[in-house]
């Protein structure tokens, strides 16, 4: 018997996913455990595994496109089954397909490169390859196409695509060869200048979720911001002294983190949370870690921090960080913040602020270690510095509790050793 597969649930908020590529074709053989395709949902990108076996019949949707939760996804059967009347009778309920993850290009109508040379009225072309476009006169490729064109440097544009309405995939960017030029040509015509293009993007399902929750959050919690100036020297010799211990690898990151799991702990009200009815003070610190991905921000959370070794933060945050950037984190692994810590140093960002992730109360900003004069014991002399910017919902945090935070957590970073206790 043919089994159904349904887009699935992959998180509490979810009510659709978008088949983001797949990883099987019609055709295919399926074994238990095989990856069938990427899901993307509200969250982020997830691969999808099958939990049966056979050869797959059917696809509901195609790279792309999207569908509430419990759509027909695909049919997994025995080879030369009849579906047509499961995929007939499932289709009578199934809502109508979107289109999410396509790029629309528009600008002036295709011509062949031009290649300008300094002489007075006449420009020299190059025949190329003209780009191939489908019959709509927009470029369109599998996500995995696109991902594979961009590592080899393959401009879409001059790829012929096999796939349905002249859609690139994977074969044509793996078999394709680049055209060289055979021969120039030299004409009297005026180059067009100032010509005007754009390139839309549909929005994900990952972005249009972070763009609703951080305007709920900037426009219901009254932020203010807070921010200190902590001197680093010490915490550079710390690290530099830990990191020389055999497999230990702990960066300024983590010691940021651990640090402030040791000052909520002190000042609760930092770790609490809003609610319209109520106000949670936690007694367990869970501390959220902002990762940059291909398609926004996620958050993937340790719980329990302040019961951690620095090093045992260091491993944790590194795979989850990992594991986001691999489209392998899981809902669960996202949620029961009580406080996040989001950090652009490595960017060379000196300062900044951040938008709450609500229900929390406070989320720390961390910036760049920056070598400038300071004054010590009297004397100007060369000092290691670095800003961090408390953003706090005046709801539940007010200015001196804020700041009584920050000098705490300053403490601990300014005094490693504190920290290790």
């Amino acid at each position: 018997m043919a089994e159904i597969i349904t887009m699935p649930r992959l998180s509490d908020t979810m009510t659709e996913g978008v088949v983001a590529q797949w990883l099987k074709k019609v055709g295919d053989k399926v074994s238990e455990g095989d990856i069938l395709a990427e899901i993307e949902t509200d969250k982020a990108t997830m691969e999808f595994e099958s939990f049966n076996e056979g050869t797959l019949l059917y696809v509901g949707l195609e790279d792309g496109e999207s569908a509430p939760v419990d759509s027909l996804l695909a049919i997994i059967g025995e080879e030369g089954e009849n579906i047509d009347d499961i995929v007939k009778n499932f289709n009578l309920e199934t809502p109508v397909k979107e289109k999410t993850s396509t790029k629309k290009e528009t600008k002036a109508p295709v011509e062949e490169p031009k290649k300008e040379v300094n002489t007075p009225k006449t420009a020299v072309v190059e025949q190329v390859a003209a780009p191939v476009v489908n019959t709509s006169g927009r470029i369109v490729a599998s996500p995995l196409a696109k991902k594979i064109a961009e590592e080899k440097g393959i401009n879409l544009a001059t790829v012929a695509g096999s796939g349905e309405n002249g859609r690139v995939i994977k074969r044509d960017i793996e078999n394709f060869v680049p055209v060289t030029a055979t021969a120039t040509t030299t004409v009297t015509s005026p180059i067009n200048l100032g010509e005007e293009s754009f390139e839309e993007t549909n929005n994900s399902q990952m972005r249009k979720t972070i763009a609703r929750r951080l305007a709920e959050s900037k426009f219901t919690a009254p932020h203010y911001y807070l921010m200190l100036e902590i001197n680093m020297d010490n915490a550079i010799a710390s690290r530099k002294v830990i990191n020389e211990i055999p497999d230990t690898k702990v960066s300024f990151n983590d010691m940021v983190v651990k640090a402030s799991a040791m000052a909520l702990k002190k000042h609760p009200q930092v770790n609490s949370q809003w609610f319209d009815d109520r106000t949670r003070i936690n007694h367990h610190v869970n501390i959220g870690v902002a990762v940059a991905v291909e398609d926004g921000l996620l958050v993937p959370v340790i719980p329990f921090t302040d019961q951690k070794s620095l090093t045992q933060i260091g491993t944790e945050v590194k795979d989850k960080a990992v594991k986001a950037k691999t489209k392998k984190l899981t809902p669960a692994e996202m949620e029961g913040s009580t406080f996040t810590v989001s950090n652009l140093g490595m960017f060379g960002i000196s300062e900044f602020t951040s938008i709450i992730n609500q229900p929390n109360s406070a989320i720390l900003s961390v910036g760049a270690i920056i070598q400038k004069p300071v004054v010590k014991n009297g004397e100007i002399v060369v000092g290691n510095t670095m800003k961090v910017t408390l953003a706090c919902d005046h709801r539940t945090v007010d200015g001196a509790t804020g700041a009584a935070f920050l000098q705490t957590l300053k403490q601990y970073i300014e005094n490693p050793v504190t920290m290790l206790a």
